[in-house]
C-alpha cells in the first residue's frame, strides 16, 4: 500500500468489480489509452483476476470515500525496456479529471520506482491527441523521448505514441530541486 496526501495505492480487489465497471465503462477513458470500455461488471472482474492482479498494479483510492477511482501501475514495457527499467500506466474516472489526482499517484509511483524498486529508468508513453496524458508525463517531470508512427494499438489501428521517460538521476534532480525551492 502507498500512501498520498489524498489517495491510497493498494490492490484491486475482487469485490470492486463493480466500482471498476463504474468508470472503466466510459468510452471517453479507454479507447483514448488503447483499451476497450470495459462491457460488463463481469468483464471488469476478469480485468481484476488476470490484468491487475499483476505485481504493482494499483487501485488509485480516494482517502475521502474509500472508493477506487481510477488505476495506476508500473509493468514491463514493450519494445524498448531493458532490465532495470519499466513503464508506468494510468487512467482516472472521468468525474475526478483535472483534479491532480493521477500526477499525485504518479509521483508516489516514481518515489517507489527509484527508492524502493531501484529502478534506472521509468517510460511514461501515450497515443496522440491524448492531451491529459500529456500533461501527466509533464507534471510529473517526464521528459520528451521519441515518437514512433504507424504503431498498432491494442485496439488494432494504427496511431503515433509519444514516448517520455525519467532516469534515476533526473528523479534525483527534481527532488533536490524541489527541496532547494521549498527552503
Amino acid at each position: 500500500m502507498i500512501e498520498t496526501e489524498r489517495l491510497i495505492l493498494r490492490p484491486w480487489q475482487e469485490s470492486e468489480a463493480g466500482l471498476l465497471y463504474k468508470y472503466a465503462c466510459d468510452p471517453d477513458i479507454g479507447p483514448i489509452a488503447g483499451w476497450m470500455p470495459h462491457t460488463s461488471v463481469e468483464n471488469s472482474l476478469e480485468i481484476i483476476r488476470t490484468i491487475f492482479s499483476a505485481p504493482e498494479i494499483y487501485a488509485v483510492v480516494l482517502k475521502e470515500t474509500g472508493e477506487p477511482i481510477g488505476s495506476c501501475g508500473l509493468m514491463s514495457a514493450d519494445g524498448f525496456t531493458k532490465e532495470g527499467e519499466a513503464e508506468i500506466g494510468y487512467w482516472i474516472g472521468k468525474p475526478y479529471w483535472g483534479q491532480g489526482l493521477i500526477p499525485e499517484a504518479v509521483g508516489a509511483l516514481l518515489a517507489r520506482s527509484f527508492n524502493e524498486l531501484c529502478l534506472k529508468t521509468v517510460w511514461c508513453v501515450y497515443y496522440d491527441g491524448n492531451i491529459k496524458s500529456k500533461r501527466v508525463c509533464e507534471k510529473s517531470g517526464f521528459k520528451y523521448h521519441h515518437t514512433n508512427s504507424d504503431v498498432i494499438s491494442p485496439l488494432g489501428d494504427k496511431r503515433t505514441e509519444h514516448c517520455y521517460n525519467m532516469t534515476h538521476e533526473d528523479y534525483r534532480a527534481l527532488h533536490e530541486a524541489m527541496t532547494a525551492h521549498a527552503l
